[in-house]
């Protein structure tokens, strides 16, 4: 188990760097508009933007390298492009470059949500899968936590501070690219690629008391036929039911208004009446609130499973989302909708945070699991680009007290979700669960 756990968490550390990356370039925002005189669509489309971009490619197509070349490959492909995104973006001469580096980053960010969690569901056992994937969770909120932390300590670096608040990333990537070489790559992938040799040696690593041949046989049910399944994709109609659960719980968490709300909670405290010192704390509070009940998602995900934490955090949003529109249409002032926002980051971080990559990487047959990540990734990313763009237009037309309205509306269909149609994986073999799952089409 301690080699299981050391290799999940290093594949985890790429969601480190996705959220570093992420968040690092809010403190670069201002000066970089500043330095260049570029205009507010550009500057936000182009420079600001791009990475996100990056993100929705890195998650359509991140798939491909994920299945050809293999999970370790494509990690440490991933490892290279946040390294190349460090350092090109710290020495940039002009928006365009920037943007272009920035872009590789994304890429890198994308490609992460794929071939993490699938790479440590595969060499997870299965009471533990849960926790050992919901690390790239951890990971994320940890790395958003560090990327604030850093471009605090780096605001006196004097005129070029942000070269040094971009570049930094540098160094955690550069060490991330170096460990993720003394990890082995998938059995479970290796098998799909007929490589039995291989996998058989990486099997006895990971257990040396166990059955090996039984172990091969279970993780090969329904894979004898390689030449047909090689021909597959997730859209044939017997994959339709978990391709329906990815897009489902993808389409939730974005709905719920989590990334609207990361991007815009200093200026949505301000239009609930807080001065900018008071909002700034209370986005503070956020991310700290966040990273405390990611941790308890992260405990709590093999003991209760995945539906008890996404109806604990259903409840949540619909109270919490609820209130904070009852706070905006009766005019609440104070810390009322500091605090109902908490309650919502809460919501999500036990709930939606810690699962939907976990459930995500289980519900697909080994073959396909990079492919069907990839759509419920690139679902995730699509929708996270959309709606946190339309928030400043939507507050200026029909106001935020009907925005959170829709978002609390949303959770009761997601709640509704998880009692009719979310399956429990808790437990379970990711072959039982794909024979399971399968059976509910078929």
């Amino acid at each position: 188990m301690n080699k299981i756990l050391l290799w999940s968490i290093t594949a985890a550390l790429a969601g480190f760097l996705f959220g570093f990356d992420t968040v690092v370039i809010s403190g670069a925002d201002k000066k970089l508009q500043e330095l260049w005189h570029t205009s507010d669509v550009f500057h936000g489309s182009v420079v600001m933007a791009m990475a996100l971009w990056g993100t929705v490619l890195g998650a359509i197509f991140g798939g491909i390298p994920t299945n050809t070349l293999g999970r370790k490959k494509t990690l440490i492909w991933i490892g290279v492009l946040f390294l190349g995104s460090a350092i090109g973006s710290a020495f940039a001469n002009g928006p365009w470059t920037f943007a272009f580096f920035r872009f590789l980053g994304g890429l890198g960010i994308g490609a992460s949500t794929i071939a993490a969690p699938a790479y440590v569901s595969e060499i997870a056992p299965a009471k533990d899968r849960g926790r050992l994937v919901s690390l790239y969770q951890f990971n994320i909120v940890l790395g958003i936590l560090m990327a604030f932390l850093s471009n605090y300590l780096l605001r006196d670096a004097g005129e070029n501070a942000w070269r040094w608040m971009v570049g930094v990333m540098a160094f955690p990537a550069f060490f991330y690219t170096l460990i993720v070489f003394t990890i082995p790559e998938s059995p479970r992938w290796l098998l799909s690629k007929s490589r039995t040799a291989d996998a058989k040696i990486i099997l006895e690593k990971i257990d040396p008391t166990a059955k090996i041949e039984d172990l091969m046989q279970e993780m090969n049910i329904g894979e004898n036929e390689n030449k047909a399944i090689k021909e597959e994709t997730i859209f044939l109609k017997k994959y339709r039911f978990p391709l329906v659960l990815a897009f489902l719980i993808a389409l939730f968490n974005q709905f719920s208004g989590i990334n609207a709300f990361l991007y815009y909670a200093p200026r949505i405290f301000a239009e609930a009446g807080l001065e900018e010192s008071a909002a700034l704390i209370s986005s503070v509070g956020i991310g700290i609130t966040n990273l405390v009940f990611t941790l308890f998602g992260v405990f709590l995900i093999d003991i209760l499973g995945r539906k008890v934490l996404m109806y604990i955090g259903s409840v949540g949003y619909i109270i919490s989302l609820g209130l904070v529109s009852v706070a905006f249409f009766l005019k609440w002032q104070g810390m009322q909708v500091p605090l109902f926002l908490f309650l919502f980051i809460a919501s999500h971080a036990i709930g939606q945070g810690a699962v939907i990559w976990v459930f995500i990487s289980e519900i697909f047959p080994n073959h396909l699991r990079a492919g069907g990540q990839a759509f419920g990734s690139s679902t995730h990313w699509i929708l996270a680009a959309i709606i946190p763009s339309a928030i400043p237009f939507l507050f200026s037309t029909i106001g935020a007290g009907v925005v959170f309205l829709i978002f609390a509306v949303m959770m009761v269909f997601q709640l509704l979700f998880v009692i009719f149609m979310m399956p429990e994986t808790k437990g379970k073999s990711l072959e039982e669960l794909q024979e399971t799952i399968l059976k509910k089409v078929n």
